[in-house]
């Protein structure tokens, strides 16, 4: 009988054990992804947050006279890959072009955050970008020339960078910020994303890029 009430014991303690680290757990990834822009709010002048429903926060910032809008994606589970997660940053201004152009490095068709794959037209790869980028548009004919946009291209020498969108609604960058651990997840699952603070050294040659190519439009011959 005394084994049978400490075998009990045991037990009760354990699934106590397993139910308060749980919780834990829970607090602390909610805690992480709500604060995940925080090392990136010093970089803008004004800073607004709110917490989307995967719990990441989404931040409108304003740099000097730029209004930008900064979401954090996380990426399922697809075949053969693993789960990660994607910072888009989005410069929502008038641009003085006509059509979509999308520009994505390796793409598998399925990426949520992109309208890339819904895209009619599909344009030339010009040499200076990796191989495997492919380019799509709802109308060649409206796009900015590439000979315009060429130095701007050099932002897709960081691997990380996924994609840039050029519309009449704006500019955008998309990253990839974090991937989950290969070994955590074979062995154990661990899909878990966006644990650490985005550096603000990630997003500060981004939101120079965006700039750039903004002036690069809006000052070109229409």
């Amino acid at each position: 009988m005394t084994s049978h009430i400490l075998l009990a014991a045991i037990f009760g303690a354990t699934a106590l054990w397993l139910a308060w680290t749980t919780v834990q757990a829970h607090k602390a990834r909610k805690a992480a992804r709500a604060s995940y822009f925080r090392n990136v709010e010093p970089l803008f002048n004004k800073v607004a947050t709110r917490i989307q429903p995967t719990g990441f926060a989404r931040m409108t910032a304003h740099f000097d006279s730029a209004a930008f809008d900064l979401q954090a994606i996380p990426d399922s589970l697809t075949f053969r890959k693993l789960p990660a997660l994607w910072v888009m940053l989005t410069l929502p201004e008038p641009m003085p072009v006509k059509a979509t152009l999308d520009i994505m490095a390796r793409p598998a068709g399925n990426e949520p955050f992109s309208h890339f794959a819904n895209l009619p037209q599909s344009l030339p790869c010009p040499p200076s970008l990796p191989d495997g980028t492919a380019l799509r548009s709802d109308d060649a004919s409206g796009v900015p020339p590439l000979e315009l946009i060429a130095a701007h291209l050099a932002v897709f020498d960081d691997p990380k960078v996924k994609e840039l969108v050029i519309s009449p609604k704006g500019l955008r960058l998309v990253i990839l910020a974090d991937e989950a651990e290969r070994g955590r997840f074979l062995i154990f699952r661990d899909a878990e994303v966006g644990t650490s603070p985005l550096p603000a050294v990630r997003m500060t040659p981004l939101i120079s890029a965006l700039i750039a190519l903004r002036d690069t439009l809006t000052k070109a011959p229409q």
